[in-house]
Order: C-alpha cells, then sequence, then structure tokens
C-alpha cells in the first residue's frame, strides 16, 4: 500500500513538473516571436494580407481587440501584431 502511494505521488510530481516546464518554454517562445511571425501563424490561416494602409492606427487596435478574442490571444500577441500593422502603415 505504501509503495502504491509512493509511486503516485511521483508520478503526480512528475506530472506537475512537466506541465509547469511546458507551459514556461511556451511562454519564453512567445515572448521571442515578432510581430510579424505571429501575425503569420495566427491572421494567415483566415485572413489574405491587407495593406496596413487600409485602416488607421486606430482602426488596427480595435481590430486587433476584435481578434484577440476571436483568435484567444495573450495580450502580448496582440500588441505585437497590432504593433506589427501599425508600423507598416
Amino acid at each position: 500500500m505504501n509503495k502504491i502511494k509512493v509511486i503516485t505521488g511521483l508520478m503526480f510530481s512528475v506530472l506537475i513538473a512537466t506541465i509547469f516546464t511546458q507551459s514556461c518554454t511556451t511562454s519564453k517562445m512567445i515572448e521571442q516571436k515578432s510581430g510579424a511571425q505571429l501575425w503569420g501563424e495566427n491572421c494567415i490561416r483566415c485572413h489574405n494580407m491587407p495593406s496596413p494602409a487600409d485602416f488607421t492606427d486606430v482602426q488596427w487596435a480595435t481590430i486587433g481587440l476584435h481578434m484577440q478574442d476571436r483568435v484567444n490571444l495573450t495580450d502580448a500577441e496582440a500588441k505585437k501584431i497590432v504593433d506589427f500593422m501599425k508600423s507598416a502603415n
């Protein structure tokens, strides 16, 4: 009985450590990506590349907020994408 508890505890600890390590690695990878990379990975799936001049900076910010909710982007990802579109304007 004690062996089962010890093994179960060890397995649970390994699982938690793996999840924590995975989430930290994913966060660091996202932080390193540029707005252009994030746009290419997320927006291009459904959209052709609009001309950045098609929208004002305010409109890009609004579009970013709208799409952040629809695509489930983090605040940092949405900001990088919007900044990328504004900078190309």
